[in-house]
């Protein structure tokens, strides 16, 4: 198992200029589609691919949505939009559109890579916990990894949202490996009930956690997200200015916001879903719903709290969501 943190060879000819945004990201937005077409976007830890030709993010094999979504429908996006803990100054904002790999046939040998590269990439979240605690943590530790092949790229130089985009295009033929088959059986239903009332919500992302990222649906059928450039609350959603050179749609869309600090701790976010409609009065997000989210506290007490409050909803899925797939359960193997 190879673990990749910055890049050798580059064989799929990225532009440079985005190397270290691909290497050195705390977080990256990744944006799937519901079988009713709406975008979800969650905030998650990107990887470089093992071949160096996939940009990779996970999930918890326990709370498999994510990777469900990006299998029954491979056009998926992430943004790169957030360079707090990246060490980066000025970094370019990086949006990049392709089609997902879903990895789930060997759920071990994606336990050890989520471990070993998170161990790499934050070793203070390890340093002082109990290996008996953290092998207790197997319904989180356990993983499906999406890998993203780039069919595109749009990037703003220096993260100037007002100044016109570049773009790169995959060469002619370039193609993602397919996924592993679908696993046997019904998906598990949601582990967290949604809110009924997101205005309260909506009012506290505006004023704590940042601009958000508006992901919206292009001609092409993928998802574009793209950090807004200003947001406001309106009566019945938020107002919002996009980017120089985003591309101008209307139609089913996701606000996502999140926040998370300098050293990785924990990260906290909102979501919500409705509809954008853009005309002469700028752009509009008119909200429906928020989605049902699981923040982390910065903290390591209120980490494991939360950890430890979660545990009891999502370990019973382990064993059934590794039966499903014909494999047993994990061990948690830590790095050394």
């Amino acid at each position: 198992m190879k673990l990749t943190l910055r890049l050798e060879h580059n064989p799929a000819g990225w532009p440079a200029d985005l190397l270290p945004v691909f290497e050195q990201s705390i977080t990256c937005e990744f944006a799937s589609l519901t079988r009713q077409g709406t975008p979800i976007t969650f905030p998650l830890t990107p990887y470089l691919g093992e071949d160096e030709r996939t940009l990779d993010v996970s999930t918890g094999l326990t709370y498999p949505a994510k990777a469900e979504r990006a299998r029954r429908n491979p056009q998926v996006a992430l943004s790169y939009s957030d360079p707090v803990g990246s060490g980066l100054k000025q970094p370019p904002v990086v949006v990049v559109q392709g089609v997902a790999t879903v990895w789930d046939r060997d759920l071990q040998a994606n336990t050890d890579r989520y471990l070993g590269l998170s161990a790499a990439r934050f070793p203070h979240l390890y340093k002082g916990m109990p290996a008996f605690m953290l092998r207790q943590l197997g319904w989180y530790y356990t993983r499906i990894w999406m890998g993203v092949t780039p069919l595109r790229i749009t990037w703003w130089p220096g993260g100037r949202l007002d100044q016109p985009p570049q773009r790169w295009e995959a060469p002619s033929g370039t193609v993602a490996p397919p996924s592993d088959p679908a696993p046997q059986g019904k998906s598990p239903a949601a582990w967290t009930e949604p809110p009924q009332e997101w205005r309260t919500a909506a009012h506290y992302a505006v004023k704590k956690l940042g601009m958000p990222v508006v992901t919206l649906v292009d001609a092409d059928g993928f998802p574009y997200p793209i950090r807004a450039r200003h947001v406001s609350l309106t009566a019945d959603g938020f107002g919002l200015r996009l980017p120089t050179g985003a591309p101008v749609l209307s139609g089913p869309a996701c606000l996502t916001f999140h926040a998370h600090p300098e050293v990785f701790t924990g990260q906290e976010h909102r979501l919500f879903v409705g509809q954008v409609t853009t005309n002469d009065q700028g752009v509009r997000f008119v909200g429906e719903r928020q989605v049902a989210d699981w923040s982390l506290g910065n903290n390591a007490l209120t980490r494991m709290w939360s950890f430890m409050g979660t545990q009891g909803k999502l370990k019973p899925r382990l064993a059934a969501e590794a039966s499903r797939r014909g494999q047993p359960v994990p061990e948690v193997r830590l790095p050394k």
